[in-house]
């Protein structure tokens, strides 16, 4: 069976021979979160002009997601497809997607018991273990969670935590995250149980499923921040999620603090559209026979393949079984990343990478090809490779140094006269792959990008008018640096003018010399530009007060008499103020008044 238009999938499960797997209802259609979409800024945005960006398209944040600037952003019911396409094509933004559900293939039931354990015979995995076993090596299992009471894996786990339910119970919810641990670092040379491929490896669960096995992206890709920020050393994600920038940003940040992501390439035994990325190692699955499996998903975003079929491993409930899909091939490898890094702790990320598909035996056409990547992983040859007792992956350990710059080109804005907000974008490329480019304004760094396409928001009011140079550089791995034209424009924002004219302000009521009762005063302002706020006082003595350019309020005068004064004071805008005042008598009287009678005389200032 497979996932019609979803093109993310977990690897297979294992299923017994008394029990079939009964795929999700809703798992021949695609889907996703409703309600929200997973939203990045381009780099310099500022919050405002990203908040300004949203409203403007119907939208609203709600929160980032852990450690990157991916923002879960609402938007209306049904609305999300829409919403993508259309934030994808402005300018502020540098991506827009679904926040996906994703899950695991439906399996066909497997009666054929694998206790021969023939996968570890083919990655060559006894030779591995004679220089490591994984010591100090902890692999984030991102999955359903893990059986903690397994006796094969009890004594593996570190504290893990449930990113879906955001408490620690990491348990197992579907049973699929048992089956993918024991397939890491099952306790193996005891006699009882099943083998792993890293024994002394640690496994740290995380659950990101929902109880069906299903997860969205979002969870994902904080459960990849989480383990990274917790000490994971290697994150397996036995879904394919190679092709969301989301789950590619997660990645690259576990990248960043040295850690290796490693995900599933499916089981829809198509061709997958996106293009290769270097946050993730993607993994499909080979058979017995070294052939890539009928329903292993293939193309170029395929690094590289492992045994996924008829794996025997740890089951839910202390059980053992075979299992078989890309959920299988994943975890094999990321646990042969484990054994690279135990046998060589120094080695980073990139030098990982380099290891595990230049150790990969070839298999297909000549090279990396879309079935297979790099090749089969073989786990002696990479700890070898690793420990520097084996060849290197690279035929060439000491290459020339690169000295070439990278070129680049400002492509806008192309001159003349700017205002407002204007997107100021490069073109740039280098032989051994662009780091990074750099922004200058008038010879100041402004802004830097590291993900084409090259570009960020300049606000030109917060520049004075005039002429402005702007200028970008480009950066490679060794630091090799290549500078643009300098392209020169004009800045020409309206200039504010100061309002320095006051408002005008009157009381119209009293309109009598004396009052008695209750006396109703109103009061109205006006002004060149706006009135911010009006005032009452009696006798300097604040009354009343409101926003806006009118003011009622009412003034009890029966415990008084004699003369009192009636101050208004209005205020513009600008700060700018102005009042006038009335002086009025009060005298006894059994009634309200709002201004009358004709003793005494008012006198206005």
């Amino acid at each position: 069976m497979s996932l019609s238009g979803l093109g993310r999938i977990l690897a297979g499960t294992l299923v017994s021979s008394c029990l079939a797997f009964t795929h999700p209802a809703f798992a021949d259609a695609r889907q996703w979160a409703k309600g929200h979409i997973l939203v990045k800024p381009k780099p310099g945005i500022e919050d405002r002009a990203f908040a300004s960006t949203l409203a403007q398209a119907g939208a609203g944040s709600m929160h980032k997601l852990r450690a990157m600037n991916v923002h879960k952003v609402s938007v209306p019911p049904h609305a999300e497809q829409a919403m993508v396409e259309a934030l994808s094509h402005n300018p502020h933004i540098e991506f827009a997607e679904l926040d996906e559900l994703v899950a695991h293939e439906a399996t066909t039931a497997n009666d054929t018991y694998y206790g021969n354990a023939w996968h570890l015979q083919t990655m060559n995995a006894p030779q591995a273990w004679d220089q490591s076993l994984g010591d100090g090596v902890v692999v984030a299992v991102l999955d359903t969670g893990v059986d903690p009471d397994h006796p094969d894996l009890a004594g593996q786990l570190v504290p893990g935590w449930n990113v879906y339910g955001n408490n620690a119970d990491s348990s197992d919810v579907y049973g699929h995250g048992t089956k993918v641990a024991g397939v890491v670092a099952a306790l193996s040379n005891n006699g009882t149980g099943v083998t792993s491929l890293a024994w002394n490896a640690k496994v740290m669960p995380v659950r990101i499923s929902q109880d069906n096995g299903w997860a969205y992206i979002s969870t994902i890709a904080n459960g990849i921040t989480w383990a990274a920020d917790h000490g994971a050393d290697v994150a397996n994600i036995s879904y394919y999620i190679s092709d969301s920038s989301t789950a590619q940003n997660a990645a690259s940040y576990m990248r960043s603090k040295g850690g290796v992501v490693v995900s599933s390439a499916g089981n829809n035994g198509n061709s997958l559209s996106a293009p290769d990325t270097d946050a993730i190692l993607t993994v499909g699955a080979t058979d017995s026979g070294d052939s890539k499996t009928s329903w292993s998903s293939y193309g170029v975003s395929v690094d590289v393949t492992a045994p996924g079929a008829g794996i025997w491993t740890t089951k839910d409930g202390g059980s053992y079984g075979g299992v078989s899909g890309t959920s299988f091939s994943s975890p094999a490898t990321a646990a042969v990343v484990a054994l690279v890094m135990s046998a060589n702790p120094s080695l980073t990320p990139a030098q990982i990478d380099s290891v595990i598909t230049g150790s990969s035996v070839d298999l297909g056409s000549p090279g990396r090809d879309s079935y297979f990547g790099h090749g089969r992983i073989d786990a002696a040859a990479a700890v070898a490779a690793a420990a520097g007792t084996g060849p290197a992956p690279d035929p060439d350990p000491q290459p020339e140094p690169d000295t070439q710059a990278p070129g680049v080109n400002i492509t806008s804005p192309g001159g003349g006269t700017v205002s407002g907000n204007v997107t100021v974008s490069a073109s740039a490329s280098d032989d051994t792959g662009v780091t990074s480019v750099k922004f200058y304004i008038n010879g100041a760094l402004v802004r830097s990008d590291s993900l084409a396409p090259y570009s960020w928001s300049w606000d030109t009011t917060g520049t004075d008018n005039g002429t402005v140079q702007v200028l970008a550089r480009a950066y490679d791995a060794a630091g090799n640096e290549g500078t643009s034209q300098t392209v020169t424009v004009t800045v020409s924002n309206p200039t504010a003018v100061e309002d320095t004219t006051p408002p005008t302000v009157s009381i119209l009521n009293p309109n009598a010399t004396t009052v008695s009762g209750t006396v109703q005063i109103s009061i109205s302002a006006s002004d060149n530009v706006a009135v911010a706020s009006v005032s009452c006082y009696i006798d300097n003595r604040l009354k009343s007060s409101a926003p806006g350019d009118t003011l009622d309020c009412n003034w009890n005068t029966r415990k008084l008499s004699g003369f009192h004064t009636i101050m208004a004071v209005a205020e513009d805008t600008s700060g700018n103020t102005a009042s006038t005042s009335v002086q009025v008598e009060v005298v006894k009287s059994g009634g309200n008044s709002s201004g009358g009678g004709s003793k005494g005389k008012g006198k206005k200032k």
